[in-house]
């Protein structure tokens, strides 16, 4: 059985589709609600690397209206970690992690590519 972390919000209907979707396979899952647990400044390294990415900004919503408050399009590298440690709703979702790939669920099909 293949085994999935989700970082999850469940009032993302994506997020709810996503976990619907590794559950429709058969995936033992990991719901990690990112929002109540936030993900630590390691985590989130850890999850870029899984995710191919190299700019923080990468894995943000850059749309969110916290970023524009926070002033975050001036910011670079740790900064932007910072920030998504700080306040996690910055932090783009869903993300799934099978071993050591990672995917957005942004669309849910995504998720395939890893089972």
């Amino acid at each position: 059985m293949t085994h999935a972390v989700i970082y999850h919000n469940p009032r993302c209907s994506k997020s709810r589709q996503t976990l619907a979707l590794l559950e429709e396979k058969g995936c033992d899952i990991t719901v990690v609600e990112y929002l109540k647990d936030a993900p630590g400044r390691d985590e989130i390294h850890q999850l870029m690397a899984q995710l191919g990415l190299t700019d923080p900004r990468d894995m943000m919503r850059t749309k969110e209206e916290e970023y524009r408050q926070l002033g975050l399009a001036a910011l670079q590298g740790e900064a932007l970690i910072q920030a998504m440690v700080t306040t996690p709703k910055l932090i783009e979702r869903p993300i799934v992690v099978i071993g050591e790939r990672a995917v957005f669920g942004r669309p849910p099909e995504n998720v395939l590519e890893l089972i």
